[in-house]
């Protein structure tokens, strides 16, 4: 099977321009790359179906090289799928545009902390069937013991602690603050 190179070319540099495109910040130029992929795949199927035939139509005439249609339908569907994933991503654009009346995608600090942390040391697998339970990691006895927020709450007082007798405690802080037992829309 021999390729010509009028479609490599061009299916080459379409992949190459698209994968450019996809790592920009700027989404616009995001959905230019897939769109760029996708038709440089379109090639791609084209090629990989083979040299032209005549048509497979049944007409009475004796059976020639025919052209492949499953290539031929993978591409429809290409461009269809190519369509459907372009429409959700401008989608997705003008929204941010209405939102934000920014096109750029903003680097996350959370992504970045992830993705330069050192990696821990794996776990060794459980080799015994005869402890199931998991075992809490051992505490380093050279740390120093935690400290106290000074930010951090007063520890919560027991509100409800006459339970037996039926009175409910007050709760701390609410001074003079009556439970109010009539009806507030005019005594009905």
């Amino acid at each position: 099977m021999t390729v010509s190179l009028a479609l490599l070319v061009p299916m080459a540099v379409l992949y190459a321009s698209g994968v450019y495109l996809l790592l920009e910040k700027s989404m616009t130029r995001v959905i230019l790359g897939i769109l760029l992929i996708g038709n440089a795949t379109n090639l791609l199927l084209l090629m990989m179906s083979g040299p032209a035939g005549v048509a497979p139509i049944a007409d009475g005439k004796e059976p020639g090289a025919f052209s492949d249609p499953v290539p031929q339908a993978l591409i429809l569907t290409a461009i269809v799928i190519t369509f459907a994933v372009s429409a959700f991503l401008l989608a997705l654009v003008y929204r941010s545009w209405r939102l934000a009346q920014e096109d750029e995608v903003q680097v996350d600090e959370e992504d970045v902390a992830v993705a330069t942390r050192d990696t821990q040391a794996a776990e060794e697998p459980d080799r015994g069937e005869e402890s199931s339970e998991v075992s809490a990691p051992a505490e380093d006895p050279n740390a120093p013991p935690p400290a106290e927020d000074p930010n951090a709450p007063p520890p919560a007082e027991d509100v409800f602690a006459d339970e037996e007798s039926g009175d409910a405690a007050e709760l701390p802080g609410v001074d003079g603050v009556e439970e109010s037992t009539g009806d507030t829309e005019g005594g009905r």
